[in-house]
């Protein structure tokens, strides 16, 4: 089953942040798909495993960012 789920990223300024952001997240088991709106900071995440709020933080954190609810 595919799951999508919404999340909130602070500090993305640019394509470079989505690059890294996007690169962090894909490493997640079972993420199949990242869209990352830079304007608004939300990050879509599709996936065929949960993805757990602490996995979604600690990706956004290796990447340099941080997660907010």
């Amino acid at each position: 089953m595919t799951t999508t789920s919404t999340y909130k990223v602070q500090g993305m300024t640019c394509e470079h942040c989505v690059r890294a952001v996007t690169e962090e997240v894909a490493k997640l088991d079972g993420v199949e798909g990242i869209e990352v709106e830079l304007a608004s900071g939300d990050v879509i995440v599709t996936s065929s495993l949960p993805v757990t709020d602490e996995q979604m933080r600690a990706a956004v954190d290796e990447a340099g960012y941080e997660l907010v609810k």
